[in-house]
């Protein structure tokens, strides 16, 4: 078997198992994957593979075959980032990228090399390549737990957004900076963001014309496959743009992210490259605990403590003051502070950048590589940290910012009766918004004024996103029968309380979205029928009052007929809604 495909065994073993242990005890999977690196890497059981030859069979000799998936993971998360903003969204973040990002960079990175210069008598280089390596957070682990939209969030977002901007500025100043180093580090620093600013202008120009049609094609052959394939086009095709001139291949999977934000297809494409995120993740993870030797960690415990608790404690310290001096809630400022304590997967670059440039030499190196990859493990508790440490220094519990996608009406289809039935909401205020999978019906409908998004009903993660959890009411105006039936069938398992309001082709489809779990089931032919009836009855010169009256009396009567055959009175009782949806 070739190397590897025998580390993607041990990889998607080692997720078999974290995953769903640490689910069940509701821990996040980080440590675990973390831990799995530990264990399988060559400072583990690869010690004992001399001994024991069958562990080569569990274990992962050379870390360095895993760096191009977990370098992978780091793009498909700041892609992901992307994805949840918008250009919009960061130009109002504008401040706190440039400002508070700044700020907190600049501060700890010379505070901590002055440290290190006073204390340990290193070098004004080594001091500032030191300072600025550990003044990195790690984003690929802050970000999934504090997400973008809390107030814990976008502080952490801005301040590692900006860090991610000057990943490249920083090495190539240490290049320069470098012993033996001439005048071409700041010739090629130069050359790269000339280079570099051309090419994010081109991915902007490109992406804005470009990306809607290419996804609208990719939409339109309604295959899941090419959808992914157009996805992974993009995000790999700007990543490599930006890598080429010596920008960081991150610059370009955000760009590629904010440019697909724009579009109506953000979400689908964000939940179908969700599980490639998790798992290329997990491999960074994986190969951060590769890194960890315990022997090292044994033999030099004290130091090691001593330097990961004082770079816990003075980043926290550092990062909450100038959040509360920028007027953030006490609360806020002291969770942030603390979740973003911890080095960075960057500082380890910075490190390895510092090093190969002969600006520090590689013991001290070494030793400050295990501090960071212990704080990377330790992040998680460290969130857990931080939400006891604002509820201590502030009474009042921080409310999550208010989601958009709360309490709104799901319309599944964006054609005739989907429209009429927006109308209805909006004329009575209530919030809804249409999915549908046509791209040509989604265009129709956003230039009609409508809220539409893109998204395949079928795929439940598309419901998810747009908050089916506490929206009212669920409709369905698709004229697809047994699809409608699946689906109903589907959500009514899945949320038993939702009211689902499902129209049918005729009587006999009606009563099976009964049978399936459908709150009400509406038949074309019967309303068609009933508003005929109705005209007849009026223009024959019949009152219209009573005409009224019996039309609602004869759609009840067909109502009680259709759930009566749907066996509805065997269901357990649903939830009611205070508006009725009438056709």
């Amino acid at each position: 078997m070739s190397p590897i495909m025998q580390d993607a065994l041990v990889i998607l073993g080692a997720a078999g198992i974290v995953i769903p242990v640490f689910a069940r005890f509701r821990v996040t999977p980080i440590i675990g994957f973390i831990l799995i690196g530990v264990l399988v890497g060559p400072f583990g059981l690869g010690t004992l593979v001399s001994e024991v030859p069958w562990l080569q069979y569990v274990t992962i000799s050379d870390p360095e075959r895993l760096a191009p998936f977990a370098d992978f993971g780091i793009i498909l998360l700041l892609f992901a980032i992307g994805l949840e903003l918008s250009f919009n969204r960061l130009w109002q973040m504008r401040k706190l990228v440039f400002g508070l990002g700044s700020l907190e960079l600049l501060i700890i990175g010379t505070s901590s090399a002055a440290f290190f210069g006073y204390v340990s008598g290193m070098g004004t280089t080594a001091a500032l390549a030191l300072g600025f390596a550990l003044a990195f957070s790690s984003t690929a682990i802050v970000l999934p737990i504090s997400g973008t939209k809390s107030p814990v969030g976008r502080a952490a977002l801005s301040m590692l957004l900006f860090e991610d901007i000057m990943i490249v500025p920083i090495i190539f100043i240490l290049g320069a900076l470098a012993p033996n180093a001439a005048d071409e580090g700041w010739t090629g620093l130069t050359d790269t963001l000339l280079q570099g600013g051309l090419v994010i202008i081109a991915l902007l120009v490109l992406g804005r014309f470009a990306l809607p049609r290419l996804f609208s094609q990719a939409a339109r052959t309604k295959s899941p496959e090419l959808f992914l394939a157009a996805s992974l086009l993009v995000v790999i095709g700007a990543s490599l743009a930006t890598a080429a001139t010596g920008l960081s291949p991150i610059v370009g999977a955000l760009i590629a992210g904010l440019l697909i934000a724009e579009t109506e297809y953000h979400g689908e494409v964000e939940s179908i490259m969700e599980p490639f995120k998790g798992l290329a993740l997990g491999v960074f993870l994986i190969t951060i605990g590769m890194s960890i030797d315990i022997a090292v960690i044994i033999g030099d415990w004290t130091n090691i403590a001593i330097a990961v608790v004082g770079v816990l404690v003075f980043k926290a310290i550092i990062t909450g003051s100038l959040l509360s001096m920028m007027g953030a809630r006490r609360s806020t400022a002291a969770e942030t502070g603390v979740l973003m304590a911890s080095p960075s997967e960057t500082t380890l670059i910075v490190l390895a950048a510092a090093t190969s440039a002969l600006v520090i030499d590689s013991e001290t190196a070494q030793f400050w590589q295990i501090v960071t990859a212990i704080g990377l493990t330790i992040t998680p508790l460290l969130a857990k940290l931080g939400r006891v440490i604002a509820r201590r220094v502030e009474a009042v519990p921080e409310l999550p910012e208010d989601d958009e996608h709360d309490r709104r009406t799901i319309i599944i289809g964006g054609g005739r009766v989907g429209r009429l039935i927006a109308d209805m909401l909006k004329m009575h205020n209530q919030a809804y918004v249409i999915l549908d999978s046509d791209p040509d019906m989604i265009d129709g409908a956003k230039r009609g004024g409508y809220r539409a998004t893109f998204g395949d009903a079928a795929r439940g993660d598309a419901l998810t996103r747009l908050g089916i959890e506490n929206a009212p009411a669920l409709v369905l105006t698709m004229d697809e029968p047994v699809l409608a039936q699946r689906l109903v069938s589907r959500l009514r398992a899945q949320y038993p309380e939702l009211l689902i309001v499902a129209r049918a082709r005729d009587t006999d489809h009606a009563a099976q979205l009964y049978r399936a779990g459908a709150s009400h089931a509406v038949p074309e032919n019967l309303e068609s029928s009933l508003q005929l009836s109705e005209a007849v009855l009026v223009d024959i010169g019949v009152a219209m009052g009573p005409v009224i009256a019996s039309i609602h009396e004869k759609r009840d009567e067909y109502r009680e007929r259709l759930e009566r055959d749907g066996n509805l009175s065997e269901r357990p009782k649903l939830r009611t809604s205070s508006t009725t949806l009438e056709t």
